[in-house]
């Protein structure tokens, strides 16, 4: 169902809009009050809201204001009985997406919310073919239908039944974690222990203890026995993410517990059998490393037997629409919020960004919105700072084509007239409108089918 609010202090005319408006598939609401109007506006969050400039208590105009900031997706169209050039600019640029002019025909009404209407059924339909996309591109915890993340599902898929040892390698916060988990849950092991460990948190001198147990009294502190990770994930899997971390002096006893399937706890001459596959993971160069005498390169070697490499968000980017999606659902469950999306100009400002930090920057970064937005879509300023100061470092800038620069700064003044102005935007720009429409078109931004003629 789309859902309209009409607000005017006329009845009639809001019974005017009711009776030429109705059908099935469009719910109306009604106020002849502004600020029930606009706590009906947040309860019911409308798709299309009809808005009388002149009313008592809170003009139109001041109303639009509102809900521009609230939500700005949602389609306003404001009625007057001043017939205003002046007032009709002010309120296209104040995010109002149509103007009508009192006495307003039947016929004029109804081909003028026709479009908005199509519009508002056409983004309930792609919420759901959204939706039906994100669940058929999970794989494990992870979500991605790009050609980079179909070959990471496909190698685990065929690594699974059989490792014995896997490298994941991937620049920090691209998701080396799931990887291991979805190898551990995708094996014949999985109704067994997958055990974590992070190396970089480990205290040099308790590695041995820590991987390999120790007895009571062997060093101060051990008032106990106690096993170690490897104990701990017999007949399952141990995880060790940033392997490159583990002292030189450690990496001889990992190699052996690795080929031999054997571990001594510390303090003691007991040999114990164990029986596991281990998962490594690193953001490092072992290879590197092994050059630079930091790394064993018989330890490598044996974990790099079967390596998986972990793509960039940046190397991913097709990704995007659907990891937003799915992160945002996430928290809105979380925060029990109705949050739904991003706006466009939201979406286009992170599509620009680089992601260093990956897929847990992302993360961040709409974790942050969810809890700073008001609405169904997470809005610019609802983003951090750092996201809507700067697009790109000025390394990947340095790196632009002319044609990228171009772009950029046609999309800058896209999201800075707010997207609902293009004749202001295309003045600004020095282009036509048409050569504009083409533009957004061309780059997924707005449908070919809204291209005026040249």
């Amino acid at each position: 169902m789309v859902r309209l609010v009409a607000i005017d202090d006329e009845a009639p005319i809001l019974d005017f809009i009711e009776r030429v408006l109705s059908r099935p598939e469009l719910t109306i609401s009604r106020s002849s009050d502004p600020m029930e109007g606009w706590d009906m506006i947040r309860k019911t969050r409308p798709d299309i809201v009809l808005l009388d400039q002149n009313m008592p208590g809170m003009t139109g105009m001041e109303l639009l204001a509102k809900i521009s900031d609230w939500d700005p997706s949602i389609e306003v169209v404001l009625l007057t009985s001043e017939h205003s050039t002046d007032l009709a600019v002010d309120a296209i640029q104040k995010g109002a997406s149509d103007f009508l002019t009192k006495p307003i025909l039947p016929d004029m009404l109804r081909e003028r919310l026709e479009p908005l209407l199509a519009a508002a059924k056409r983004r309930q339909a792609t919420n759901n073919l959204e939706e039906q996309l994100l669940n058929a591109s999970k794989f494990g915890d992870m979500v991605g239908n790009s050609a980079p993340m179909m070959e990471v599902f496909s190698n685990i898929r065929r690594i699974a039944p059989y490792y014995r040892s896997v490298l994941i390698t991937g620049a920090t916060g691209t998701g080396k974690e799931l990887i291991a988990r979805a190898l551990h849950q995708k094996s014949q092991l999985s109704g067994k222990a997958l055990v974590i460990c992070n190396c970089a948190a480990i205290v040099e001198t308790l590695f041995e203890s820590e991987l390999f147990g120790h007895v009571r009294g062997s060093f101060t502190g051990a008032t106990n026995d106690r096993a170690g990770l490897f104990e701990a994930a017999d007949g399952g899997t141990l995880f060790l993410d940033e392997i490159g971390e583990v002292p030189l002096p450690m990496q001889a006893k990992f190699l052996r517990a690795l080929q031999n399937g054997e571990v001594t706890r510390v303090g003691s001459n007991t040999v114990r059998k164990v029986k596991v596959r281990v998962i490594a993971a690193t953001n490092r160069n072992l290879r590197t490393m092994v050059k630079e005498k930091q790394f064993r390169e018989d330890l490598y070697y044996r974990l790099s037997m079967l390596e998986i490499n972990v793509p960039t968000l940046a190397e991913r980017k097709e990704d995007l629409p659907l990891l937003e999606r799915h992160f945002i659902k996430q928290f809105a469950e979380q925060m029990d919020k109705p949050v739904r999306g991003l706006t466009r100009r939201a979406q286009t400002l992170l599509s620009r960004y680089s992601w260093p930090g990956n897929i847990r920057e992302l993360e961040n970064v709409l974790g942050h919105g969810c809890a700073m937005c008001d609405g169904e879509l997470i809005d610019v300023p609802d983003l951090p700072q750092s996201i809507r100061s700067g697009t790109s470092s000025d390394e990947d800038r340095g790196r632009m084509t002319l044609a990228d620069v171009e772009k950029q700064h046609i999309l800058l003044v896209y999201e800075q007239t707010a997207g609902r102005n293009k004749q202001l935007a295309a003045e600004i720009l020095g282009i036509s409108r048409a050569t504009l429409y083409r533009f957004l078109a061309e780059n997924g931004i707005e449908s070919s089918a809204s291209t005026p003629d040249a």
